[in-house]
């Protein structure tokens, strides 16, 4: 289990910032359960690792040219 030191929470207006989309997709990711979230009261939280587990596996693979 990671430390509290090492898992930083972010808010749904930062991870918004930071994948460049809406507030209103990272809320669609969490209600749709595609991206894990904690609730803090009214907010919600979003650990660094589950974010970065949802990049990963959202990740596309890059098409390979040759000849």
């Amino acid at each position: 289990m990671a430390s509290i030191e090492e898992d930083h929470l972010w808010t749904v207006a930062e991870v918004a910032d930071h994948m460049r989309v809406s507030n209103m997709t990272v809320y669609r990711l969490i209600k749709g359960g595609q991206l894990p979230a904690i609730r803090v009261g009214k907010n919600y939280r979003i650990r660094s690792g589950d974010l970065s587990d949802y990049l990963n596996a959202s990740r596309t693979g890059r098409k390979e040219t040759g000849t």
